[in-house]
């Protein structure tokens, strides 16, 4: 993370736009806010990678959310796309149209948590169109840039986390998507929250995929725990293997089993935001307070 901080405070300076890939899925919660204090008021391009896998109304809603933001563009983003270089030209060039032509070529940043599909985009413009020009100096090795066209310079970095997740729906999001490795999380604990968040906006999704039909009548822990009966996870005794469905669960939402699902709005994300900064602040303000004590303590 430090590596991946340093290499963005580095290059940012002669940068004209940043592209930052978020999960259609989770667009709040996979946005990096390290990168707002790091793009120092560079236009942005928000992508939406893996909108194959959410609900396209949602994405449709995070699209115009972000599109009518100063200095802002998004696009949606899909292994269907056919020629995703050039609308990743196309919108970088609206965003800063001052640069182009070999005298000023564009140069571009591109960021993303780890599993958001930037590997994937990366690998397809270095294969139809760009060519990794190597490592540059002065700038740390973990870094590559990549020609998409004679004036257009895309430098990729490496997926990275940030230290510490203040809105807790994010945690679990993230979680469930696969951007946290498994050994951070309780699985059955995500499935709960990812099935809390399913059984009041995606009730047909688990209906069809687990053969349910009272799906509003159920709380995340007994929706569980028929998932676990209808897919015969059962213990000795017969007692509900919920950790197995819970596994279930998380794979199925994965791999779209369930659908296209997005688990958050941007008016979810807002709130969720807002209430995570004042639980935050009052975090701080405790610590302070603790600490403050305890130097009075000592004197």
């Amino acid at each position: 993370m430090h590596l991946t901080r340093k290499a963005i405070g580095e290059r940012i300076k002669d940068i004209d736009v940043v592209i930052e890939m978020l999960d259609a899925r989770l667009p709040g919660s996979s946005a990096n806010p390290m990168l707002a204090e790091l793009i120092q008021g560079k236009p942005g391009l928000k992508i939406l990678s893996k909108q194959d896998l959410a609900d396209p109304l949602q994405t449709a809603a995070w699209l115009q959310h972000y599109n009518a933001l100063p200095d802002v563009r998004a696009l949606g983003l899909d292994t269907s796309m056919v020629s995703p270089t050039k609308a990743l030209i196309e919108a970088c060039q609206q965003l800063a149209p001052h640069r182009g032509g070999m005298v000023k070529p564009m140069r571009v940043l591109i960021c993303g948590i780890p599993n958001v599909g930037k590997s994937t985009l990366i690998n397809t413009l270095k294969g139809k169109r760009a060519a990794k020009t190597g490592d540059e100096a002065g700038v740390t090795k973990l870094e590559q840039r990549i020609t998409l066209a004679d004036d257009f310079y895309l430098y990729d970095t490496p997926g990275v986390l940030w230290p510490r997740i203040i809105v807790e729906q994010s945690g679990y999001n993230l979680a469930a998507s696969g951007a946290i490795g498994v050994n951070a999380f309780d699985e059955e604990v995500v499935a709960l929250e990812l099935l809390n968040y399913l059984i009041p906006n995606y009730p047909q999704a688990l209906s069809s995929r687990y053969k349910i039909t009272d799906v509003a009548s159920h709380t995340d822990e007994t929706m569980l725990e028929a998932i676990a009966r209808q897919r015969g996870a059962i213990q000795s005794g017969g007692r509900v293997n919920t950790t197995k469905a819970a596994e279930l669960v998380i794979h199925d939402f994965r791999s779209a089993a369930l659908g296209r699902v997005t688990l958050e709005t941007p008016e979810e994300f807002a709130q969720w935001l807002a209430e995570g900064k004042r639980a935050d602040a009052e975090r701080t303000l405790r610590k302070e307070g603790a600490k403050k004590a305890k130097k009075k303590a000592r004197e």
